[in-house]
C-alpha cells in the first residue's frame, strides 16, 4: 500500500496528521493499531475455523472455483478430452508466432544494417527518378479563384 511513497511524502502525511488530530494523535494511533490487531485476529480465526471444518489437508488454493470444479466435477479423462483440441491449437499458434518472430527479427536486422551503412556513409543502391523528357500534352486547368472575403468594418 505504501510502496510508492517516499520519505518526504510520509513526513508530509505525519505533519498533516499532527495538524489534524493535534493532541489526540497518540489516541488515534492506538485506536488504529487496536483495530488492525482485531482484523488480523478475525482473519486468523476464520482461517482456523475453515481448517477445522474442511479438514487439515486443506489448501486455500483448492477453494478457487476453477480448482473446485476440476477436483469434484471433472475426471482425469474429461480433463484430457478438453485439453487435446486445445493442445493442437496451441501448437499451431506457437508455430505461427515463431514464424512471425523470425520474420520480424530478419526485418530488424535489415534495418540495423541499413542504419549502420547510413552512419558509415555507404548509400544503398537506389533507383534514381528522372523527370519526363516531354511535358504533358494536356493543359493543366487553373484552379478557380477564391471568392473575396467580405469584411464588416463596422463590427470591429
Amino acid at each position: 500500500m505504501f510502496e510508492n511513497l517516499n520519505w518526504w511524502e510520509i513526513l508530509a502525511l505525519l505533519v498533516l496528521a499532527f495538524l489534524i488530530f493535534g493532541d489526540k494523535l497518540p489516541k488515534v494511533i492506538g485506536d488504529g493499531l487496536r483495530m488492525l490487531r482485531n482484523l488480523r485476529r478475525m482473519a486468523s480465526n476464520a482461517t482456523g475455523d475453515l481448517s477445522r471444518e474442511l479438514g487439515t489437508d486443506l489448501r486455500f488454493e483448492d477453494l478457487h472455483p476453477k480448482a473446485l470444479i476440476r477436483k469434484h466435477l471433472l475426471s482425469e479423462e474429461d480433463e484430457q478430452a478438453l485439453r487435446r483440441p486445445l493442445e493442437g491449437l496451441m501448437s499451431d499458434v506457437r508455430g505461427q508466432t515463431a514464424t512471425l518472430r523470425d520474420s520480424t527479427l530478419g526485418a530488424r536486422d535489415s534495418v540495423r544494417d541499413a542504419v549502420a551503412d547510413a552512419r558509415a556513409g555507404v548509400r544503398p543502391d537506389a533507383t534514381v527518378r528522372t523527370a519526363p523528357a516531354t511535358p504533358p500534352t494536356e493543359p493543366v486547368p487553373e484552379a478557380p479563384a477564391a471568392p473575396a472575403r467580405r469584411r464588416d468594418f463596422d463590427a470591429t
